[in-house]
């Protein structure tokens, strides 16, 4: 995209009419906006605020330093030409300057007399000769050496992605047409956000857990069968995984704790749901008169014992979770 920086050109008036103008050919011919020059008189303080204002908006600051130091600004007791410059240095501006060659200097007080060369602000004018030497700047002897000078510089300065400067409005994208785009790509971008949330909760079997993880979980708790209800009267330890499945018949029908259970509902009902429960896989139901209760499947434990046999191959691996420890 093409931008146009807007350049404010600082000088002496009268002793440097034909720099200025061909400073301002050559900044018209690299496709850039000069400012400044004969917009402001010296010595009014609100063209002082205008200028300011007017070098704050451009994006490079030039000057052109002749033989001249210029009319005195009162309040900072410097010319307007320094106080420009130092200005643009305070706010951080951009600056380059085109100081004529000593040799050249001489030539053009030959030619044209002291109108040309400062009589009056001589030490000032040194001093800010000095000043604008001490950076880098570019000496010419003719106006064609202020011309290359310019088109040299600007071309670097077109390069520098700090300078916003000016653009075509044929060259702004269009704005809607982008904002449309934007909008599709964040509405595409929710959906793909939802279907991984939802992805993501679907691998959750409760909890947290996934359905392999639950099953980890319970195999890793063991349970102690006491030898008083086992089927060969021996203690023996088992997975809570494996009990659970083994007993999944009771626990569909459901359990009571009616004090006619015999010994393993009693196992069932008071060792073994208490941890079921805890992992919402059996849930409580009150009966008629309140003495009693009977626990059963949830609906999770259900839909848990129903994945079980749907990921088992065949009965070898069904015995795999119901064998003992």
């Amino acid at each position: 995209m093409k931008k146009k920086l807007q350049v404010f050109v600082s000088s002496t008036f009268e002793d440097l009419k034909e720099e200025r103008q061909v400073a301002v050919q050559a900044i018209l011919n690299s496709g850039h906006i000069p400012a400044g020059m004969e917009l402001f008189t010296a010595g009014d303080e609100t063209q002082k605020e205008i200028i300011m204002r007017w070098i704050e908006e451009s994006d490079v600051y030039l000057l052109i330093l002749g033989g001249r130091y210029g009319s005195i600004d009162k309040t900072t007791n410097k010319s307007y030409t320094h106080w420009e410059y130092e200005y643009a240095g305070k706010i951080k501006k951009p600056r380059f300057a085109i100081v004529i060659d000593e040799n050249a200097l001489n030539e053009k007080i030959k030619k044209y007399g002291v109108s040309v060369w400062e009589t009056e602000n001589l030490d000032k004018y040194k001093e800010f000769r000095n000043l604008v030497l001490e950076k880098i700047c570019k000496f010419y002897t003719d106006t064609r050496d202020i011309q290359l000078a310019i088109h040299q510089k600007m071309a670097e300065y077109e390069k520098d992605e700090k300078l916003t400067g000016w653009v075509n409005s044929k060259d702004v994208p269009n704005v809607g047409s982008l904002i449309k785009q934007i909008d599709k790509l964040t509405k595409e971008n929710a959906k793909l956000i939802s279907s991984s949330e939802s992805k993501k909760k679907n691998l959750e079997f409760h909890d947290g857990y996934s359905f392999e993880e639950l099953c980890k979980k319970l195999n890793d708790i063991k349970i102690n069968i006491p030898g008083s209800i086992s089927s060969d009267g021996k203690s023996i330890t088992v997975d809570l995984l494996g009990l659970y499945v083994s007993n999944q018949n009771l626990y569909a029908t459901g359990i009571t704790n009616h004090n006619d259970s015999n010994k393993k509902v009693e196992f069932l009902f008071y060792t073994l749901a208490p941890k079921l429960l805890t992992f919402g896989l059996l849930e409580k139901v009150g009966l008629p008169g309140g003495t009693y209760q009977r626990i059963q499947n949830s609906s999770l434990g259900n839909r848990f014992l129903a994945k079980i046999m749907m990921s088992v191959d065949d009965v070898e691996q069904l015995n795999k979770i119901l064998r003992p420890s």
